[in-house]
């Protein structure tokens, strides 16, 4: 595995990079640094991929605008072939608007694929950190093995992020996020750090909650290290909210506050994450759910799994609840159920990956209660996704999953009630980054008797790194002891392999 080079990671200073910026014109530094908030890569194609940053010299001014002034700036972006910037393949300049928060999304195109790039901004005399990136394979080739970390839930206050400086220090390819990057909740004293103001409701307050974990450099790192993929979940918006319907009414809000809130949080969302144009807003919607193709190797289904959601059944929470069994409930909305099988039926890769937020396989409790906000509240939604895959013959299908702040690996089952029917897939579900604090050493499988297709557990905070071939996809859970000390080491906690043609998990 190559080394990352610390330049990339030495942030916040135009002298740490700027001393490597001879090619971008030169300019006196009239202006407070901008750039407190990092660069970041993501939906990486064949021949492109979306360069983001975001000018906040002051990231916590409580009008979210980040200390820029009322006025449009011009930023100049670069990419290489090497982080000396010797020769460029792509360049341009890109207005960052106050409207949209001075952030901006460059589609760097050109690019050739399965390749490795550098990049880096100018704006107001100071060039920022140098950010590393990459592209798909083309469409008919396998490319290189892809190392693939995917991670979820960082709760700022509950801990440090120690577990995305890992996750950059194992120097993945590529990196998926599914969900809760950051939460909406108030300030709460005494906690390992605390939030900036009171619950986040306005434009105003995500933009400078955004900034605020924008300006951690371990997440800044990860970033840095890797193009991303990314979905949200709940808490970008609210908890547990499910399409239009809130969880409870607090903060109180009007029908049309509550409106305001959403369409506010989505482009908040947008305007600070590496996503392509195509994602923006429209109205108080925002489209997110995607097909990224990774050559022949691998497809990415990235699903979003509360905008077009029904309510949960029996006013949530853990419940044995037979609503959860009405054919009318989806958890994807039909459209995308529709989208997803379609994609599923197309075999573009070896490995389809479906990457969404909430528990995929059923898991009950002594009492037989189950989560209605995962897929067991929506378990003829989940049927018909697992007898679509099945009656296309979808030869590697692989769910991975966020939202619970622990780790699991489960084999997915024709028929849960029967641990003697076919295994028809595999799900991996991360821990969280921070989120529910430093966890314990515990592995003994919640609830194992009556879930005998769970084959993984664990409560440590970190993520998982994958390793995906073309004769099978290596999983390693990766674990951090403490998250409320800065700086944990990161160990291996259980690794498995899937292989091809094979569903389900093989211990290594």
């Amino acid at each position: 595995m190559r080394k990352i080079n610390r330049r990339i990671f030495v942030l916040g200073g135009l002298g740490a990079v700027g001393a490597v910026a001879v090619p971008m014109k030169s300019a006196l530094a009239a202006a407070p640094y901008p750039f407190k908030l990092g660069v970041a890569s993501g939906e990486p194609a064949p021949d492109s991929v979306v360069l983001w940053t975001r000018l906040a010299p002051s990231p916590l001014n409580a009008d979210g605008q980040g200390g820029m002034a009322n006025a449009d700036v011009t930023v100049e972006w670069q990419v290489s072939a090497n982080e000396r910037f010797s020769t460029l393949v792509a360049s341009g300049s890109v207005a960052a608007r106050f409207a949209d928060a001075h952030s901006v999304h460059v589609i760097a195109g050109g690019l050739a694929p399965d390749a490795d790039y550098f990049y880096r901004f100018r704006a107001q005399g100071h060039v920022s950190p140098v950010g590393r990136t990459r592209t798909a394979p083309a469409t008919g080739s396998f490319g290189r093995d892809l190392v693939m970390a995917f991670a979820s839930c960082a709760h700022y206050e509950s801990g440090y992020y120690t577990a995305y400086r890992r996750l950059a220090e194992d120097n993945p390819g590529l990196v998926l996020h599914l969900g809760d990057y950051l939460y909406e909740d108030a300030t709460s004293a005494g906690s390992v750090r605390e939030h900036a103001g009171a619950e986040i409701v306005s434009l105003a307050d995500y933009r400078r909650r955004y900034a605020q974990y924008k300006s951690d450099p371990d997440l800044q790192a990860a970033h840095a290290a890797a193009p991303w993929l990314l979905v949200p979940d709940d808490h970008e918006v609210e908890n547990n909210y499910a399409g239009t319907v809130r969880e409870n009414n607090t903060p109180s809000l009007t029908a049309a506050q509550w409106t305001a809130r959403r369409t506010a949080a989505y482009r908040a969302y947008y305007e600070n994450l590496p996503l392509r144009p195509s994602s923006a807003p429209v109205g108080n919607s925002i489209s997110l759910y995607r097909r990224i193709r990774w050559g022949q190797l691998a497809t990415f289904h990235m699903l979003d799994t509360r905008q077009f959601r029904d309510d949960q059944a029996c006013g949530d929470g853990r419940k044995v609840c037979a609503d959860a069994d009405l054919p009318s409930r989806s958890l994807t909305g039909a459209a995308q159920e529709a989208w997803l099988l379609d994609g599923l039926a197309q075999h573009y890769g070896t490995w389809d990956i479906m990457g969404q937020q909430v528990f995929f396989a059923r898991q009950l409790d002594a009492a037989g209660a189950a989560s209605m906000d995962s897929w067991d509240g929506y378990r003829a939604s989940r049927s018909r996704v697992q007898q679509g895959w099945t009656q296309r013959a979808v030869r590697n299908p692989v769910v991975l999953t966020g939202d619970v702040h622990q780790a699991w690996a489960n084999n997915l089952k024709a028929d849960y009630a029967n641990p003697a029917s076919a295994t028809i897939g595999t799900e991996l579900v991360c821990t969280s980054i921070s989120s529910g604090g430093n966890g314990s050493a515990d592995t003994a499988i919640p609830n194992g008797s009556v879930n005998p297709h769970i084959r993984f557990f664990s409560n440590r905070r970190g993520y998982v790194r994958t390793t995906i071939g073309r004769t099978q996809l290596r999983a390693d859970f990766r674990a951090v002891a403490s998250v409320t000390e800065h700086g944990a080491p990161v160990s291996t906690v259980g690794s498995f392999v899937i292989a091809d043609g094979q569903p389900g998990l093989q211990s290594v």
